[in-house]
């Protein structure tokens, strides 16, 4: 067999030009069987890159030194060390895969590069005791460019992450939105690893090691999420994809040659520079009696099957490199020109964090949920490195929590039960025996109040911010402006909810979630209304932007979606300007109707999500949960007679004193409360009341500012109005 080199080089320019190319058609026939993927793409953007004369001048140099570095004894016993950095490029999706999938890649990695996959003694009796430890090991970077410690893993949000068409435009987007380090991490110090929610088509691809821009970023491996590691989003049976494509990296070609088609008898004619791989045509499955190239091989003697396990091959059976393999992969770890050789010294290793030798960087944690109802537990996870022996953990107020069973303050991931209503701020001191680091997240742990009961109705009135409370949750998933307390106007009265939409970024998302109300005592026969008011303007006229209602039947474990409004049907009408509404007629009272009876349920929410796309503003009043058929009027009683009783309450909104109007038919006694939004009662009035027009004055100085309710009780009636208090 002739041994070829294939080593070549690319540029950062080059690769951002030809990549940005049309969207690329899947071809099937360079796809594993049954996927809808292509598996590599690597050979197909090499091809690119050799249009470029200059590319193909000046990569010369770095062919002469490999093929110098090929004809070398290797060195035995010698275990090449490379530091490894991970960057997840996503868009909130599926594709930000977790720390321990991109673990459990880094062990399939360095598991099948060291021989240590166990179905390697299960190779074809052909190929017994063929395949090879390649001796090379792949390491964590735990130290940045600028000598930050991190976890060996960076992430990016960007929606270059699901348009794969341009690497470089994926690179960049990394460099400049990543969170450890804005700028570039030069591929003669990293192996990066660029993994995304979709890179052109393929599962993977890399380019073949060059001295042309051998120190840029773009000189490191793209694969696809669930291509990652065998657990997550990704399997077992695509778990070898980054094996693949490190095969590529360091030098080695396809089993077939220099292109990416499997399965062309053409492959015959070529060859990919190993003198120990049969001369094949590649699979797409697992055909253990495929050999697709007739006649005597040079390196075996006699007509030999082919390597179909082989990892560069494209097969679901690969669990081995051959000796020729390891030998041309530790020649390219060599060569100076194309940066291989910086990455195993032991000044990088240093210099990257690399050598093994784990301190702790950072305490960090998270939990299962942050808003739970009383008595609900919330998990806590450690998720601090590099290396951690010791925690202890902090919570404020001392009081109103308990740990579970099992769990205490030095547990290194702890069960918390919270049993009274609040915001927690929680701290984790985090030790590796020598230093130790600290993180504290202020309110970070949400309390709801007690369940409210029906009917429940918010106007807003009696707060000045939305922020830190514990009976509404604002949630700003993409850190700009959220949901606000607007508090110069309302519909009922002087407040409402604001959203600042009005020349946000597209894909802009953002909830209000209420506390939990009681509805368990609604028969299931009956039925719960849920009404709201609001105000909204488009920018343009083609603006689609999107109100969602969710309710929940479990405190907010689970959302099931209600009601839906966009487009037109939530507003038709544009403004080019900063809107908000001048009179009562720019309002609109949405009711949803379809709540059944599996909601009823003691820890009911409900959820309003505004999906934004850069319109304008959106306003939001008088939220109402109700037994009964819908209302245009707001129901704050379960009984209501106040069109008979003629009950009027004024003035309001009241400073000190509010007078209750009423009728009678005839003399009763009467009691009359107010009751706060919780349904506390804070007030209650024995009175006689006399037949015609009756008028009570109440003091309401005592009161805190805020809505209540007045409720008038008596032998026959049962009525009831809100208030504002100031």
């Amino acid at each position: 067999m002739k041994t070829v080199a294939i080593l070549l080089s690319f540029s950062f320019l080059i690769l951002s030009s030809a990549s940005g190319q049309n969207k690329r058609v899947f071809d099937p026939t360079n796809a594993r069987d049954g996927e809808t993927v292509e598996y590599c793409h690597q050979h197909i953007k090499m091809k690119e890159l050799r249009k470029d004369e200059n590319f193909i001048m000046q990569n010369a140099e770095a062919e002469a030194e490999f093929n110098k570095k090929l004809k070398e004894p290797i060195e035995k016993d010698v275990i090449y060390t490379i530091p490894i950095v991970f960057h997840v490029l996503h868009n909130e999706g599926p594709e930000n895969i977790s720390d321990e999938q991109i673990h459990n890649a880094l062990f399939v990695l360095n598991r099948d590069f060291s021989l240590g996959n166990a179905d390697a003694a299960n190779v074809h009796p052909d190929f017994q005791g063929m395949p090879a430890n390649s001796e090379i090991e792949f390491v964590l970077a735990t130290k940045a460019p600028n000598g930050v410690c991190f976890k060996g893993i960076t992430r990016t949000t960007s929606v270059l992450s699901v348009q794969g068409e341009d690497g470089g435009d994926q690179v960049n987007a990394i460099v400049s939105g990543n969170d450890v380090y804005n700028g570039t991490w030069p591929g003669n110090r990293y192996l990066n690893v660029f993994v995304c929610g979709d890179i052109g088509g393929a599962a993977g691809y890399t380019y073949n090691p060059g001295n042309w821009n051998a120190t840029s970023m773009t000189n490191g491996i793209w694969l696809l999420h669930n291509y990652t590691g065998s657990i997550g989003t990704s399997s077992v049976g695509t778990s070898r994809t980054l094996t693949h494509e490190v095969g590529h990296w360091l030098n080695l070609s396809h089993t077939w040659g220099g292109d990416n088609n499997p399965n062309v008898s053409t492959s015959c004619n070529q060859d990919d520079g190993v003198q120990d791989t049969p001369l094949c045509i590649g699979v797409t499955s697992c055909n253990m009696n495929s050999n697709g190239c007739s006649g005597d091989n040079a390196y075996w003697g006699f007509n030999i099957r082919d390597n179909v396990e082989n990892y560069m091959d494209y097969s679901y059976c690969s669990k081995m490199f051959t000796d020729g393999q390891k030998a041309r992969m530790r020649a390219a770890l060599q060569v100076q020109s194309t940066g291989r050789k910086n990455l195993w010294q032991t000044s990088n290793l240093n210099m990257t964090g690399a050598t093994g030798v784990l301190v702790l960087c950072k305490a960090q944690f998270e939990a299962d949920r942050t808003t739970l109802c009383a008595g609900d537990a919330i998990q806590f996870t450690d998720d601090s490195y590099n290396a951690v022996s010791s925690w202890s953990w902090s919570i404020s107020p001392s009081t109103g929590w308990s740990y579970s069973s099992g769990s205490n303050a030095s547990s290194q991931n702890p069960n918390i039960v919270f049993s009274d209503e609040g915001l927690y701020s929680i701290t984790l001191t985090a030790s590796d025996g020598t230093t130790s680091d600290v993180e504290t997240k202020n309110n970070y742990i949400r309390v709801l109040p007690s369940a409210a009961g029906l009917p429940f109705w918010e106007g807003f009135e009696e707060y000045t911010s939305l922020q830190n409370l514990t009976n509404w949750e604002v949630v700003n998933i993409n850190n700009n402006n959220a949901f606000t307390l607007e508090s110069s106007f309302g519909y009922s009265g002087t407040k409402c909810v604001r959203l600042p939409n009005f020349g946000q970024q597209g894909s802009n998302v953002d909830e209000l979630i209420s506390q939990s109300i009681d509805v368990s005592s609604v028969p299931e026969t009956e039925e719960i209304t849920l009404s709201f008011r609001y105000a909204y303007r488009k920018r343009t006229s083609s603006d689609y932007e999107l109100l969602k209602v969710f309710v929940s039947n479990n405190c907010g474990d689970d959302w099931s979606q209600k009601k839906t409004l966009g487009g037109n049907q939530l507003g038709s009408t544009a403004s080019n300007s900063s809107w908000y509404p001048t009179s009562l007629t720019d309002w609109k009272t949405v009711h949803v109707v379809n709540i059944n009876e599996s909601f009823y349920s003691p820890s009911f929410r409900m959820k309003f999500r505004f999906e934004g796309e850069g319109g304008n503003n959106f306003y939001l009043d008088d939220i109402n949960l109700y037994q009964g058929a819908p209302s245009d009027d707001l129901v704050t009683g379960i009984f209501d007679n106040s069109n008979e009783l003629g009950l009027s309450l004024y003035p309001n909104p009241a400073d000190a004193e509010l007078s209750v109007d009423f009728e009678l038919n005839s003399n009763q006694s009467l009691e009359v409360k107010i009751v706060n939004l919780l349904g506390k009662v804070v007030g209650s009035y024995g009175i006689q009341g006399n037949e015609g027009k009756n008028t009570v004055v109440l003091n309401t100085q005592s009161l805190s500012n805020g809505t209540y309710i007045v409720e008038l009780l008596g032998e026959s009636i049962s009525s009831s109005l809100p208030f504002v208090k100031l």
